[in-house]
């Protein structure tokens, strides 16, 4: 067995069928949340006869398997890498009309969660393989409850940091598209990649009374609608535009009937942030502003500020050693910077914080489908396309290899 790119992309590519049918599997089974007993299943049945010890979840159906390479000696201080796949679905009904469509009403791999899961199983088998030759340990996190379950902070406070028995030198995660890019295109960028997620909940509390004499009453729906305005106005002239910050109303709703003025007013909204200052300027600003209009008109406001997902923020070397690893294995032309950071979030954040690593864009978009005007992820139309699944196997096995190579390098130049 040898460690070089260009044998590790032939059996890649051998494995393809085995690859594709993992991931079809996975698609007409998805599971939501943190417990996917039949993913889980899936997952085990993939690694069952290769040299990992396993860990299972406690808090949540996540596996942690781990490698130990053959060739990382006994001091215990060989470097550690790990790889994330998640694992998780949507509730999304299902409009695609592929052979292999979500057999399950109303949940939906939109997110193309089921192929990071089979390309990392695929990622395994292919480190398996090179077991003797690798100086260090791989750890392959398998994470159930990303799509706003907080499942990597969960398996964090289970242990993942530490399934080696000491902390990942780097860390790395795919993602695949069903949009933007043409099929087979990579990117990343260094630094702020992806925004913070939090939540902003507020209920008005008024005084309910007759539609023809709100006199008598105190209207949250005014007060309500104020807020929602003020909010946008609080971005545009207190926070620099070129530090953006995005808020997003998705539920607004007071009353029952047309002329009854009720008695509360609910605001929920999303708020992205791309610095930690402007995060924290956020969470005060908010819902000071809120509270003051609400005072303003002689109403009450109940406020929540959730802090979700922090900003997924890249190592600058390590995502120079993802796009070069890219172009070693696939081409230089595979790669393209990313422009500016992309206003979704992401829960590998979490272990961007704790550890240097990058996370990588892998466009899925079908052969023949223009990606501009392709459905986005988490549309009940996105289709992800299978031919990408080799080529993201090798790159999650390529990224493990070449930085436990590197890092062992530096190791022993700096006689260690």
């Amino acid at each position: 067995m040898t460690l070089s790119p260009a044998a590790l992309l032939e059996d890649a590519r051998s494995l393809t069928g085995d690859i594709i049918d993992l991931r079809h599997r996975l698609h007409r089974e998805p599971e939501l949340g943190l417990y996917l007993p039949r993913t889980q299943e899936k997952v085990l049945a993939a690694l069952d006869g290769l040299p990992y010890e396993v860990t299972l979840g406690t808090d949540t159906t996540s596996v942690t398997a781990v490698l130990r390479g053959g060739a990382s000696g006994a001091d215990g201080a060989a470097p550690v890498v790990l790889l994330r796949g998640d694992m998780d679905a949507l509730p999304v009904q299902e409009t695609t009309g592929v052979p292999y469509s979500s057999e399950v009403d109303g949940v939906m791999h939109a997110c193309g969660h089921d192929l990071h899961t089979a390309m990392l199983a695929g990622a395994a088998t292919l480190l398996a393989e090179r077991r003797g030759e690798l100086p260090g340990d791989v750890v392959l996190m398998f994470q159930p409850g990303e799509e706003g379950h907080d499942g990597a902070g969960v398996m964090i406070r289970e242990g993942v940091l530490g399934a080696a028995g000491r902390t990942p030198d780097a860390a790395y995660g795919l993602h695949v598209t069903s949009s933007l890019m043409p099929n087979g295109m990579l990117t990343s960028r260094g630094g702020p990649l992806m925004s913070a997620s939090d939540a902003l909940m507020v209920t008005v509390r008024g005084a309910g009374g007759h539609g023809s004499s709100p006199h008598s009453a105190k209207d949250p729906v005014t007060v309500a609608a104020e807020i929602v305005t003020q909010l946008q106005v609080l971005i545009t002239r207190q926070f620099n535009m070129f530090d953006p910050v995005v808020l997003s109303v998705g539920v607004l709703k007071a009353g029952t009937q047309r002329n009854i003025i009720p008695e509360t007013a609910r605001i929920e909204a999303t708020i992205r942030t791309f610095s930690t200052a402007n995060r924290d300027r956020m969470t005060e600003a908010a819902p000071r502003l809120v509270r003051h209009i609400a005072a303003a008109h002689g109403l009450e406001a109940e406020i929540e500020y959730l802090h979700e997902y922090p900003v997924t923020i890249t190592d600058l070397d390590e995502t120079a050693h993802a796009e070069a690893q890219v172009a070693e294995l696939l081409g230089a032309e595979r790669y393209v910077t990313m422009p500016q950071p992309m206003s979704g979030s992401e829960d590998f954040s979490r272990i961007l914080d704790a550890v240097p690593g990058s996370f990588v864009f892998l466009s899925a978009v079908p052969p023949g489908v223009e990606p501009v005007t392709a459905p986005f992820n988490h549309s009940p139309y996105a289709v992800f396309d299978d031919s990408v699944l080799a080529d993201g196997a090798a790159l999650y096995a390529q990224l493990a290899i070449s930085r436990l190579l590197s890092a062992d390098a530096r190791r022993e130049a700096a006689g260690g």
